[in-house]
């Protein structure tokens, strides 16, 4: 069970926006979170990734603790190992698209899945600059994917790509992630794409 209680007040230029998030979904779900801009979407994925602190508050993953303000717990990210995609990819400019995978992971027949899965095999050997957006956004899924995280964490992750190549690439993690038990949170401004993948939905904002 995923159970997460956390609140923060959030800067919004002059005024202050109160963060409250209360959330439980079961081991292996995907939750589908909606809401307003600036309403707190991403800080809230960053918060669950130990990237931002909570001011109070809890997130216990699988009966494992990883923040409770309440006893001085705050798991550092290294050791929560959730995997992260990020709205902007976060991509290393020097690194080749398998050096993007082969970094946190020396799996190499499970680094050929996941290149083929994503449809950037033939680019195996090439640096971001020379990807496509779409391209780009599809490797950073499958950076965040290789480690084989307990818990997965996505920001728009299908943004940049166009219609069939996002059902694609959804349909591949659907059965990746229901093989590998895998838990999601995938922030998204597009109900939509997510009608067919997500068991739950989580509203952030007023």
């Amino acid at each position: 069970m995923i159970d997460i209680s956390i609140n923060k007040t959030l800067k919004a230029g002059h005024h202050q926006l109160p963060l409250d998030v209360k959330l439980q979904a079961e081991v292996g779900s995907v939750t589908a979170i909606h809401g307003p801009s600036g309403a707190g979407k991403t800080t809230f994925l960053k918060m669950v990734a130990g990237l931002v602190a909570p001011a109070s508050g809890h997130i216990k993953i699988n009966q494992e603790v990883w923040f409770d303000a309440s006893i001085g717990i705050n798991l550092t990210p290294q050791q929560r190992r959730a995997g992260f995609v990020f709205q902007n990819y976060a991509l290393f400019p020097n690194m080749t698209v398998r050096q993007h995978l082969s970094y946190a992971c020396n799996d190499i027949a499970w680094i050929d899945e996941l290149l083929q899965i994503g449809g950037l095999l033939h680019l195996q050997n090439s640096k971001p600059e020379y990807l496509s957006g779409g391209q780009q956004q599809r490797l950073a899924i499958l950076r965040a994917i290789s480690i084989k995280p307990k818990l997965l964490l996505m920001d728009e992750p299908f943004s940049a790509l166009d219609a069939k190549m996002k059902q694609e690439v959804i349909t591949a993690l659907k059965q990746l992630w229901k093989r590998q038990g895998s838990t999601v949170f995938i922030v998204t401004h597009y109900k939509e794409e997510l009608k067919d993948l997500a068991s739950n939905e989580l509203w952030i904002g007023a």
